[in-house]
């Protein structure tokens, strides 16, 4: 699969409901980038993202990768994107090895597993049942999971939460690792991530946010 060279949204626009989430946001990215989404609470950082992966619907507005629109496309977004969220998503009864087997093997990368494990520190919880982790466990045992995935795009939401300073350090290197492999990530986050990287962006959904501008002007 042809890795996206450039992945851009162009005056998007969303509502949830009768609220406006955001408008006329834009930004573009290119492979080796990270873009890190900052602002306060409400200003639409998870609205975004998900968004970006297809569980939402822009109201107005444009996705493109490589100048073509990509929005709505499902079957592109499945192939290009990996998306992690605020909940882990793991079934509680499984072992944290069959959590991601199944993910793996759906993604057809079950070669992958091994070291994704590796990569998050958790080999050692591999027959444990996710009911007994901590939640930094579970939370590794998810970003392990979604870096099964062959997409060149992360889209990571708040993906520090829970993770222990060891935790955090093998995110961080994962990260690097993606970046520097060309990949692009598009992370919500107020952590210092510990990414270095000429390529690193910050974008404020403050900035195009009403309900967060109406916000900051009451204080």
């Amino acid at each position: 699969m042809k890795k996206t060279q450039t992945f851009s949204v162009v005056n998007l626009t969303v509502n949830r409901g009768d609220r406006l989430v955001f408008r006329d946001l834009e930004f573009k990215i290119k492979p080796g980038t990270l873009l890190k989404l900052i602002g306060p609470n409400g200003s639409g950082k998870s609205t975004l993202l998900k968004t970006l992966s297809g569980l939402i619907e822009a109201t107005s507005g444009d996705i493109t990768s490589d100048e073509s629109s990509v929005l709505g496309d499902h079957e592109w977004i499945s192939g290009h994107i990996c998306y992690l969220g605020h909940k882990n998503a793991l079934k509680r009864e499984f072992t944290v090895f069959e959590n991601i087997e199944f993910w793996a093997r759906l993604w057809n990368n079950p070669d992958r597993i091994a070291s994704v494990m590796e990569k998050m520190g958790i080999s050692h919880l591999s027959d444990t049942p996710v009911r007994y982790l901590s939640s930094g466990q579970a939370r590794r045992t998810a970003l392990a999971r979604s870096m099964c995935h062959a997409a060149n795009i992360w889209l990571f939401d708040e993906p520090t939460v829970g993770l222990d300073d060891q935790g955090l350090k093998l995110l961080s290197i994962a990260m690097q690792h993606h970046l520097d492999g060309g990949g692009m990530i598009i992370c919500a986050t107020h952590v210092d991530l510990g990414i270095h990287s000429e390529d690193m962006n910050i974008l404020n959904l403050a900035d195009y946010s009403v309900s967060a501008s109406q916000y900051m002007e009451k204080w």
